[in-house]
């Protein structure tokens, strides 16, 4: 079964990057940073009441219902006979209901996965500690909530549905596949084609807490999970979707929006990716050289080498506006940054304080919303008052922050309301 869990937030030396700079050593940027009444007697007349007290036995008074909690539980139990039953009759002593279970078979033993609802005031250490009496060990345990009584095989069809209709979903179907780990994408080494980097896994490798996983354009994916070992079922249910991914090929939802500005004139959004290179190196030559540092935060003639990158669905999702003639005048992209999200905009230089960026960032963060993310943050700096603004107009909490000139300003993203309340 497989769990939701919160990310592992990673920090180098209270600095962040954007995904595309940490490939480029000119390109720096600064980071911080994510639940009866008894039955009405019925008076038949037999025995009209007394006067001045009340027929028969007094109704008793209702029933205050007991607090249940959920909560996710995995530990590895002997692979003998009455090892399990052991352990569930430890959990029904304690008046905890196993609503399901799975088992991950191991060399030696298996690891049982248990989603439980136990009573409000049976705390996580009391029920660890029965489970380890039972024969339990390396036993972890965390809160559930109603999204975990979704059986795993109609999750993981889910998530395979999701995966085909949208290439830019794989990183996000692994993430809720697995719980909560970080990913990463690391592409193949130069001169290797679409192989995999020098050393890498040729159909993936499981090393415990870490899964590599052959991306489907070359490279590879690396899973962590430092807390938690990845079990074989894990690998083989990740690899699977990995190649289901890479069958499909690329692809992206063909949806678009017709969007009339304020002044009248008329845009196109779409979701872009690689295809749309030319076009955007285009764009680039007709933005000033302001508008690509404020951008990019460094020297701008190496802009165009990121491009493949940042336009990749297996890193993000990126939002293009179009004008009525087809010409490419905005790029919104949507990263995902490890265990983070970061948002950016790019809007030519004619077409700008005309509210493209705003739709387009306003998209993007309804995205975001959507895929479960809790926060996005943009890195700007504070002279982009078109990017503050831009911010600003979201209506959502913001966090501040500037190091050494740059700006870092972090958007808490609202529950699943943002997504409908959002274009």
């Amino acid at each position: 079964m497989s769990r939701d869990m919160s990310d592992v937030t990673r920090t180098e030396n209270g600095r962040r990057t954007s995904p595309w700079q940490r490939i480029a050593t000119p390109f720096h940027t600064w980071w911080t940073r994510r639940h009866g009444h008894a039955p009405p007697r019925l008076d038949t007349g037999a025995r009209p009441p007394s006067a001045g007290r009340q027929a028969g036995p007094s109704a008793p008074s209702p029933a205050v219902p007991e607090e249940r909690v959920l909560w996710r539980m995995r530990t590895t139990v002997k692979d003998e006979p009455g090892s399990l039953a052991a352990l569930c009759t430890a959990l029904a002593e304690r008046r905890v209901d196993i609503l399901s279970l799975q088992t991950h078979p191991l060399a030696e033993g298996t690891v049982d996965e248990f989603l439980l609802r136990a009573p409000g005031g049976l705390g996580a250490a009391e029920i660890t500690g029965a489970v380890s009496r039972a024969g339990g060990t390396d036993t972890w345990m965390e809160r559930a909530d109603a999204h975990d009584l979704v059986d795993a095989p109609t999750r993981v069809l889910g998530l395979a549905a999701r995966t085909a209709t949208d290439a830019a979903e794989l990183p996000l179907a692994l993430r809720q596949l697995l719980g909560r780990c970080t990913i990463r994408s690391l592409p193949a080494a130069p001169g290797r084609g679409d192989r995999a980097p020098a050393g890498g896994p040729v159909e993936g490798a499981l090393e415990d807490t870490v899964m590599r996983l052959r991306a489907p354009e070359g490279g590879v994916i690396t899973v962590e999970r430092p807390y938690l070992p990845f079990t074989p079922t894990e690998f083989a249910r990740a690899r699977a979707l990995v190649e289901l991914d890479a069958r499909l090929g690329p692809r992206l939802p063909r949806g678009r929006d017709v969007l009339t500005l304020p002044e009248g004139s008329d845009i196109t959004v779409r979701r872009a990716d690689t295809r749309d290179v030319p076009a955007a190196r285009e764009m680039h030559e007709r933005c000033s050289e302001r508008t690509l540092r404020l951008r990019y935060h460094g020297p701008v003639g190496d802009a165009d080498r990121y491009l493949n990158h940042l336009l990749s669905p297996r890193f993000g999702r990126t939002l293009a506006a179009r004008t009525a003639s087809s010409r490419l005048v905005a790029l919104g992209h949507l990263l995902w940054d490890g265990d983070e999200t970061e948002v950016a905009l790019l809007v030519e230089d004619a077409w700008q304080r005309r509210g493209v960026g705003g739709e387009l960032l306003a998209r993007l963060v309804a995205m975001a919303a959507e895929a479960g993310c809790e926060s996005v943050y943009a890195v700007t700096q504070a002279s982009n008052t078109g990017m503050v603004a831009a911010m600003r107009g979201l209506g959502l909490p913001l966090d501040y922050q500037i190091e050494e000139g740059t700006l870092v300003i972090t958007a808490r993203l609202r529950p699943a309301p943002l997504a409908a309340r959002l274009p």
